[in-house]
């Protein structure tokens, strides 16, 4: 879920092309591209990739939200050129282009526990990936889903005021998968994504934003072919969305948005740990967004920079929210 009072929220997205958001499907591609000419004897050259994950579609006053319903659609454009090695160095590949239509669904009750608003919530990951000469997919990525949000009323602390909200994600494997095609729009693997979002508005028409998640990811059995391998499994990993936006009339925000990804464990391939193999990514940009009361527009652009293991590119973000049940009142506070 993603903010404000009348309701909020949005995931992730991510879609296994990766949202398990955008940007991955793109790193999945890139990552099995230099691995397809593997063989059993070179396996430990392979890099299982994070799946797709929830890297700058979420952005401005994403901690505030309030009982009812929230539903959105989010396109998220990513475009990558070339890829970092272990080392951060680059090296250019053919274009990867990806495009995903994340649908979001949540419900806050009216009743609480722990002091919290709750609720279950579900995200839809149609995509379309074309990845050079590896080819091309289409289709619906993997399911998300949520038994359980927990979205707490305004804090105050002096001036500052905050909200926040844990969210308990889960990726299920029900997306395009074929151990054939080097390209896929699933992970084929169960994944844990709970975070924690926070917005605090340190003085008067100012915001700060920030999503915290965790990702865990079980074992695929099944990688593809060309990896010519029996089992993958991508490390662990902690990554951020952040933001810090000033209030404009008619309500709009504008600032800067960011995220960070960082794989905390090693991968493993056939059930042996790679060390010395993380992934990392940073981006930065501009963005903004327009609250129309039942309705809030976003637009978020970035630019990725200091990649690890991964592919380096620009994203474009855009975000409709339909707030059905809110209330003018509930209009996010500058």
């Amino acid at each position: 879920m993603s903010r404000s009072r009348g309701f909020s929220e949005e995931k992730r997205g991510k879609t296994r092309l990766i949202i398990k958001l955008p940007q991955h499907l793109v790193s999945r591609c890139f990552l099995l591209l230099l691995a397809s000419a593997a063989t059993s004897a070179q396996s430990h050259q392979f890099h299982p990739p994070e799946p797709g994950v929830n890297l700058g579609d979420t952005s401005f006053l994403d901690g505030v939200a309030g009982p009812g319903w929230m539903v959105e659609q989010i396109a998220d454009a990513s475009r990558s050129t070339q890829i970092a090695d272990s080392s951060g160095q680059t090296a250019a590949v053919p274009a990867n282009n990806a495009i995903i239509g994340l649908t979001h669904i949540a419900w806050f009750s009216q009743r609480q526990i722990l002091h919290a608003w709750y609720g279950p919530e579900v995200l839809l990951l149609p995509g379309y990936v074309h990845a050079g000469n590896q080819g091309s997919v289409g289709g619906l990525g993997d399911l998300i889903v949520s038994p359980l949000i927990l979205q707490w009323k305004e804090w105050k602390f002096g001036r500052i005021r905050l909200q926040q909200r844990v969210d308990f994600d889960f990726f299920l494997p029900t997306g395009q998968y074929q151990r054939t095609s080097k390209v896929n729009l699933s992970s084929h693997a169960f994944e844990a994504n709970p975070y924690y979002a926070v917005t605090v508005f340190p003085a008067k028409h100012w915001e700060t934003s920030w999503r915290i998640h965790y990702l865990w990811n079980s074992v695929n059995h099944a990688p593809p072919l060309a990896s010519a391998l029996r089992s993958t499994q991508a490390g662990q990993a902690l990554f951020f969305c952040s933001t810090l936006s000033h209030a404009l009339p008619h309500k709009i925000w504008f600032g800067a948005n960011g995220y960070y990804l960082k794989q905390i464990t090693n991968p493993s391939v056939n059930g042996v740990q790679l060390t010395g193999s993380p992934e990392q990514i940073g981006a930065i940009g501009p963005g903004a967004l327009w609250d129309l009361g039942h309705f809030n527009l976003y637009a978020n652009f970035y630019h990725e920079l200091s990649a690890v293991n991964r592919p380096e590119g620009n994203k474009v973000v855009l975000r409709v929210q339909w707030l059905p049940g809110r209330k003018a009142s509930d209009s996010k506070a500058n």
